[in-house]
């Protein structure tokens, strides 16, 4: 990256650039990045003529010598605002005023690719009734949008320890209504670039608009949504909070939209995005019949035999784990361990091994662990 210096002085760049060898370039292909710095002008170009905007870039890179995967900063109408350079034909040729000059934004938008097929069904999640219960509403929501009108239930916040099914019935409702289901990190809104949030943001509901009715799903919410006093220590996210919470106010109406978001920390959550959501949906930690029907399901798949086993006993004592510690960290690694020890049979030794070591860790008795 060059320096501000360099890029605010287009004639000291060109004068630099034009004793580079190399051939002129017959293509660039670039994807609009952001500013590098917070504090600057919160305006994104839209670019309205395609060739008005080669005109523009030609004269002021006329000369730079272009390298796949390097930025190009605008000096004038939105001084530091960066594009990178996706493609250059020849490689590292030299900008000139016949060079054809194209602004792409697919790989910006792969970050958000719609999941239209869910094979996961609401009776597959074991336990978390209310849940459910209470889900029924997003259910009559999606199958007839239009009965709602102004009373939608827009935005709904799904809270609870890690690995308790918030992604699953996610994914359960979006397969019984057969829409579509968008689902997002809220780690992956966050740009290298000031701008680059808040961009996708709108460009994460403009597709969702375009495939309603469906379902939004932020996972990791409170990755970006933090209280305010964190957001001070976190300045790069503050655009991302406010581009959020001007698509969850319904400003620009886009109907048939369902926002989903997910944490497992929804006491750190910024009140100010707390309080879009119109629902808020516990899930909780599965008691020991619960646990038992979690081991039940999954045995059918395991490629090994289990032999006698009491898993009624198992299941109380691994109380206070939730479905996905039982899965990836007691009935896998209780399946792994028969692997490498050569035997065709899972033995109760197996799963009481992996369960105990799992507790010495620490995985049960410290619940502050299970929201972190």
């Amino acid at each position: 990256m060059r320096s501000v210096s360099q890029r605010v002085n287009p004639k000291k760049n060109h004068e630099s650039s034009s004793d580079s060898e190399g051939s002129a370039a017959e293509l660039l292909v670039l994807s609009p990045e952001g500013y590098p710095l917070s504090g600057l002008i919160e305006d994104y170009p839209v670019i309205e003529n395609q060739k008005v905007f080669e005109c523009y870039a030609r004269e002021q890179w006329n000369g730079r010598v272009a390298r796949k995967g390097e930025y190009l900063f605008d000096c004038r109408m939105f001084p530091d605002f960066a594009y990178r350079i996706l493609e250059v034909e020849p490689e590292e040729s030299v900008i000139g005023m016949a060079t054809s000059i194209l602004v792409s934004e697919e790989e910006n938008d792969s970050i958000i690719p719609p999941e239209t097929k869910n094979p996961v069904c609401v009776e597959a999640v074991v336990g978390q009734e209310l849940a459910k219960q209470k889900c029924r509403l997003i259910e009559r929501f999606l199958e007839a949008p239009e009965r709602f009108g102004k009373w939608a239930p827009k935005n709904v916040l799904f809270f609870g320890p890690s690995g308790t099914g918030k992604t699953m019935l996610a994914k359960a409702l979006a397969n019984k209504t057969e829409v579509p289901l968008i689902p997002v990190k809220a780690t992956q809104l966050i740009g290298e670039f000031v701008g680059d949030g808040a961009r996708q943001i709108h460009q994460l509901y403009d597709r969702a608009e375009e495939m309603a009715p469906c379902i939004v799903f932020i996972d990791e919410l409170d990755a970006i949504a933090l209280d305010r006093s964190f957001q001070a220590l976190r300045g790069d996210v503050v655009e991302i909070v406010n581009a959020l919470l001007t698509e969850m106010d319904g400003i620009d109406e886009r109907a048939g939209i369902c926002t989903i978001g997910s944490t497992n920390r929804i006491n750190s959550l910024d009140a100010a995005v707390r309080s879009r959501f119109e629902e808020e949906i516990e899930f909780i930690l599965p008691n020991p019949q619960e646990i038992l029907q979690i081991f039940e399901s999954n045995l059918r798949t395991f490629p090994l035999k289990v032999g006698p086993c009491d898993f009624t006993a198992l299941a109380k004592k691994a109380a206070g784990l939730s479905g996905r510690d039982l899965v990836e960290k007691v009935m896998k690694t209780a399946l792994h361990r028969a692997i490498i020890e050569e035997r065709d049979t899972v033995t109760q030794k197996d799963f009481e091994a992996a369960l105990f070591r799992l507790v010495n860790k620490g995985e049960k008795k410290d619940s502050d662990r299970l929201y972190v």
